[in-house]
């Protein structure tokens, strides 16, 4: 039996380059950046009220912190960042520095650490994927990327899910509490049939990634297995980031592109860039986890 799935227009302003929207269960709000506009934005569903502060330069990704902070991938770093005032404190600025990548799609694992990987601004295959604790220790899990993407953890944290949006596939890691090197990935999902390159990603409280097919506008939910569960038709043209939120994690929070600025990503349609709110879909999402706290038992 199919589901009627709602889809409401959240954002009262667009977004140019939406993405990585993050739901804290604690505040009950939910954050999420404009990465050309170089804001940090969150909204307050019970309240209804919106707020945004500006960081120091382009934002690729957010996650949730202790202590009332965001932990943020910058173009030359990761940061943690005061959502009051901006402010922000290094973790990690790798050396040396190349100005033809920064930093992109970034979550925290259920471990508590910040894992996040780097694009190359012209697509060259330049970039890194970076894991970070909150006691300073950090490793590079990978290079040779051009575009990181599809970030995301099994229900366990045993998994990883991990894309290079230009090979149009989504690989899935053995992923270790310590601090090893990523194990040898298998293929989860090949997206060229659905014509689009994976973009954000999202674990459900099921186990299936749910992923923003950013050329076709639409969302596609795959099993553990790798096999397409359902396919959702976006609100917009371009969905780039998808998080489960509310208070009983059962609405899909959608955030999309106007211009990505880099000439790649233009959208079409009128509500292009908007934050948008699924309801209906009969799925519910899994708790955030914050940066530097312990793992839940």
């Amino acid at each position: 039996m199919s589901r009627k799935v709602t889809a409401i227009r959240v954002s009262p302003t667009p977004d140019l380059l939406g993405e990585s929207p993050v739901w804290d269960s604690q505040a009950g709000r939910l954050y999420w950046v404009d990465g050309v506009s170089r804001l940090i934005r969150w909204h307050d569903p019970s309240s209804g009220d919106f707020g945004q502060v500006s960081v120091p330069s382009t934002i690729g990704s957010v996650g949730l912190a202790t202590g009332g902070r965001l932990i943020a991938g910058l173009v030359d770093g990761i940061y943690l960042v005061d959502p009051l005032t901006g402010a922000c404190d290094p973790v990690l600025r790798p050396e040396p520095g190349d100005a033809r990548v920064r930093f992109n799609d970034g979550r925290v694992d259920r471990q508590g650490r910040f894992v996040c990987g780097s694009m190359g601004i012209f697509a060259e295959p330049r970039a890194e994927l970076w894991r970070v604790s909150a006691d300073g220790r950090h490793r590079m899990l990978a290079n040779g990327i051009r575009i990181s993407n599809a970030l995301g953890f099994s229900p366990d944290g045993g998994i990883m899910y991990f894309a290079d949006s230009l090979d149009r596939a989504i690989r899935a890691y053995r992923y270790s509490p310590d601090d090893a090197p990523l194990d040898e990935a298998r293929m989860l999902v090949d997206t060229r049939p659905w014509n689009s390159g994976p973009d954000g990603a999202t674990v459900d409280s099921d186990g299936c990634l749910w992923v923003a097919l950013v050329q076709v506008g639409k969302i596609a939910r795959f099993t553990p297995e790798g096999d397409l569960d359902r396919l959702v038709e976006a609100p917009t043209d371009m969905p780039s980031c998808i998080a489960f939120g509310g208070p009983d994690l059962a609405t899909l929070y959608v955030t999309s592109i106007k211009d990505s600025g880099s000439g790649r990503a233009i959208s079409r349609h009128p509500a292009g860039g908007h934050l948008f709110a699924l309801e209906g879909l009969g799925v519910t999402g899994l708790p955030e986890p914050r940066f530097g706290a312990a793992p839940a038992p």
